[in-house]
């Protein structure tokens, strides 16, 4: 296993591009080179290798030196490290944070937040209850304040709203973004505007020359505004942040929040069908193209799952799914977590498709397809096996779940 080259596409594209902070780090050492006179130099203190007990040994033979350029997209990327000791002022930011972890949308809008603060502010991510996420400190956030309790879980805005008028009065941040968005976003941010008495940029998507513009007119015209205090921004506000990695450091309130009154009832989640969900709002896509012979497995195991059914434009011409199921530029573009491609080879315009998507797994026989240079993890196999194996998995993953339960 440890002769197995493995590929890094993040060490790659910097290696690739030469604005990037790290790209003169990720380019191979060059041992020889043609002298002034047509000679050919050598560099020997760069040639070589650390053995296992510690001694440097040199292969004349070129193979090492070869072996060691393959595999220099492999070294981990160490961004730089940004620092604010003193903030001298904070962009807050309220991520919606679906399922536990950092949407593409929360990404944006801490990239537009790394724009507000410049070098002397800090990011300050307020993030509600438990969360899965551990890639804060690559998001572009500096302070990190978690507001844990049974009073934040749910669906409980008026909760949240004091928990942010409790944020206010200590940081006082210059800002506070927030996703105007349908997972939570939106409605928290108009609730805390008007328990602040301010008036919120909303639909925001740039925010330049300290106007922000927004959309209106059913998304026909564009509003531009003085920079509000509260920014509710839309997708694709801003790049994310990719260059620097941030403290996150975590941060804590000085008062305990005022338990306010609910009138409002969580009654929980409901159990929603997955072939219900709209493609573009599905978290989870199963999807299938040629490669896919059985397709009553194919339904079965998605079924098993929960995931959402997708296809490829060849699978829909052919009549195995239906015209609202194509995944692609040609069809609908998605932004799932999760995305599984099964028997999909990677036509250009199903991966434009599916570029927002924050893991790809494929499944194909032909480990050269595009789609498993896209996906983050590849299975190479029969599909019928594979998903018949998957099928029991899941089974026998949720067996043991009740067994443990009772």
């Amino acid at each position: 296993m440890s002769d197995i080259i493995r590929r890094d596409p993040r060490a790659e594209w910097i290696a690739r591009n030469r604005l990037h902070p790290l790209h003169a780090a990720m380019q191979p050492a060059q041992h020889s080179w043609m002298g002034p006179n047509g000679v050919i130099r050598k560099n020997l203190h760069g040639m070589g290798f650390i053995g296992p007990n510690g001694i440097k040994r040199i292969d004349r033979s070129g193979a090492q030196q070869g072996g060691a350029v393959k595999r220099s997209a492999a070294v981990e990327v160490q961004l730089p490290l940004h620092q604010v000791p003193t903030p001298a002022f904070y962009i807050s930011v309220v991520p919606d944070m679906v399922g536990g972890r950092l949407s593409s949308h929360d990404r944006d809008l801490l990239g537009l937040a790394h724009q507000l603060a410049g070098t002397d502010g800090a990011v300050l991510a307020v993030v509600f209850g438990e969360h899965k996420e551990s890639a804060f400190e690559t998001a572009g956030v500096d302070r990190l304040l978690v507001l844990e309790g049974e009073e934040f879980s749910g669906y409980a805005p008026e909760q949240r709203v004091q928990g942010l008028r409790a944020v206010d009065n200590q940081f006082n941040p210059r800002h506070w973004l927030l996703p105007d968005s349908r997972s939570g976003g939106g409605e928290l941010g108009r609730r805390f505007a008007a328990a602040l008495g301010e008036r919120p940029a909303t639909r925001v998507w740039q925010v330049k020359d300290q106007e922000c513009i927004g959309r209106a007119g059913a998304g026909l015209q564009d509003l531009a505004r003085p920079v509000a205090r509260l920014i509710l921004a839309a997708a694709e506000c801003a790049e994310p942040v990719s260059e620097t990695r941030h403290e996150a450091l975590p941060v804590e309130l000085s008062t305990s929040v005022a338990r306010s009154l609910s009138r409002i009832e969580d009654l929980g989640a409901v159990a929603v069908d997955p072939a219900a969900i709209p493609m573009a709002e599905a978290e989870f896509i199963f999807s299938g193209g040629n490669g896919v012979k059985d397709w009553q497995l194919f339904h079965e195991t998605a079924a098993a799952l929960g995931a959402t059914e997708g296809a490829s434009r060849v699978a829909v011409d052919d009549g195995f799914m239906a015209r609202d199921r194509q995944v692609g530029a040609s069809g609908t573009w998605v932004t799932a977590r999760v995305y599984v491609a099964v028997g999909i080879s990677g036509a250009i315009q199903h991966l434009q498709g599916i570029g927002a998507c924050d893991k790809v797994v494929a499944i194909n026989l032909d480990p050269g397809c595009d789609m498993i240079k896209r996906a983050d993890l590849s299975v190479i196999g029969e599909s019928a096996e594979i998903l018949q194996a998957l099928i029991e998995a899941v089974a026998a993953y949720r067996n043991e779940a009740k067994r443990d339960a009772a």
